[in-house]
């Protein structure tokens, strides 16, 4: 079982329960008085920053608002997939395979298990089919293991995904983890290498000199360091915001369910037309629509909507639009956009975003598995819940040092695809607090590229 608030999931023969704001506290190190570097936000990308940094050697404090993981790094669909990635996205998506395929081993933690199942694409016409077509011409370069699919082979390779399929598109190498557990189990093994971790502590400003980070200012004190890492996920605009940074990002609804448990029929992670599913640990299968999104109309939409024009035009996704945010959200009207360090900051007002469910997204899964998958929609659906994504104009990260702040890096605006490359942004970000080669062209994650007069070029959404 998984479920939210009081409830309770059933993973690997434990009872566990969901992270939320009721979740209680797992992680209280107290705060350093100082350290080489700070890192806000305890999500995948955060996380795995500090742990990689923490194997160099170097001092780090993991500082988060609410709880480790308690947001979009653990209402994913726990995908960790090289298929289908921007085409500078997967050099690093390769490694962040490459990565979570030892993170058990490594670490000790068997929450951070792998699962290597696969990754299938199916197209029910040949223009959908010739996309995937195009982007095996960039997995060929790479050298990646995807193939094409005929028809005969889409049907075997997702065996009780109903469907007319005229082929597909399949990575075998690509597969899953489980992100309720995977993040807090990283963190654990942070913490084993001297990283300090203190959940319930928003970091409300920077402290900088003279264009330079000299440190944070939490709401429990200040940390002295030369070197921030910002990854608060869709927090990140509005803290960068009240240090005076422009950091163009919007927030959307995502929503995911999970069935009861249900036969184990050895398939691959499946995207098919309007519905996608993938195994879990506990036995059921996490469900989603895959083609529905919701925006909540803020103030940042109107500054922005330029911005993402291109984006909202080219993506697949049925995206939908809502008069306002819910009171507390990020951005919501009337928050709090400029404050000090001795005042209570939006990120302590809400400690963990938990949006409900969209009910568009349970009336397409209610319409969408009887037809898909008869199988599973007998089992039916154990639970629906709803994320917050930060996506930013064109669909990909910020992987970069902010330019005007000597010191401030940003791992941000994952736009969906954060679980899976998380451990190799990680990597990489470490290398950058390091001034170390990252062995990635980054160019395409850079902060300026949204005002830089360069021309906003959408990757997949």
């Amino acid at each position: 079982m998984l479920r939210r608030g009081s409830k309770v999931v059933v993973l690997r023969g434990y009872l566990m329960p969901m992270i939320s704001e009721s979740t209680p506290v797992a992680f209280s190190d107290p705060l350093p008085d100082a350290v080489d570097v700070a890192v806000i936000g305890a999500g995948v990308i955060g996380t795995s920053t500090a742990w990689f940094l923490a194997k160099q050697g170097v001092r780090v404090a993991l500082i988060e608002k609410g709880r480790v993981a308690g947001e979009q790094s653990s209402r994913n669909w726990g995908w960790v997939r090289q298929q289908g990635r921007d085409r500078y996205e997967l050099p690093i998506m390769m490694e962040s395979n490459r990565i979570w395929r030892g993170l058990a081993e490594e670490t000790g933690e068997s929450d951070l298990t792998f699962t290597a199942a696969g990754c299938v694409y199916l197209a029910e016409d040949e223009r959908e089919l010739a996309k995937y077509e195009q982007w095996h011409d960039l997995a060929r370069e790479h050298q990646l293991d995807t193939r094409m699919l005929s028809a005969d082979e889409a049907r075997e390779v997702a065996s009780g995904v109903e469907g007319r399929w005229v082929g597909g598109m399949l990575t075998p190498s690509d597969g899953r983890a489980e992100p309720f557990v995977a993040v807090p189990a990283l963190a654990r093994a942070a913490r084993r290498l001297q990283v300090s971790v203190t959940e319930n502590c928003a970091v409300r400003t920077l402290e900088t000199a003279g264009g330079q980070v000299r440190g944070v200012q939490t709401e429990l004190g200040s940390v002295r360091a030369d070197r921030v890492v910002l990854a608060g996920g869709a927090w990140s605009t509005y803290f960068a915001g009240n240090a005076g940074i422009d950091l163009p990002q919007l927030v959307v609804r995502s929503t995911v369910g999970r069935t009861n448990p249900a036969p184990d029929r050895g398939l691959p992670n499946v995207n098919a037309p309007g519905f996608t599913l993938r195994r879990r640990e506990d036995g059921g299968y996490t469900v989603s629509s895959g083609d529905f999104a919701e925006h909540y109309i803020c103030p940042r939409s109107f500054k922005y909507f330029t911005k993402f024009f291109s984006l909202l035009r080219l993506s697949a996704k049925d995206m939908r639009l809502r008069l306002k945010p819910p009171a507390g959200y990020p951005g919501a009207w009337g928050s709090k956009s400029r404050w000090s360090a001795d005042e209570v900051t939006p990120f302590e007002r809400m400690r963990v975003v938990n949006p409900p469910p969209s009910e568009e997204v349970r009336r397409r899964l209610a319409e969408r598995m009887p037809r898909r998958v008869p199988w599973l929609h007998e089992v039916g659906l154990a639970e629906i819940w709803a994320g917050m994504i930060d996506v930013t104009p064109d669909a990909v990260p910020y992987i970069c040092e902010v330019p005007a702040l000597e010191g401030l890096f940003i791992g941000t605006g994952m736009s969906g695809h954060g679980f899976g490359i998380g451990p190799g942004v990680g990597r990489v970000l470490a290398d950058l607090v390091l001034g170390r080669p990252t062995g990635f062209d980054l160019a395409r994650f850079r902060f300026g590229r949204f005002t830089d007069g360069s021309p906003i070029v959408p990757g997949p959404y």
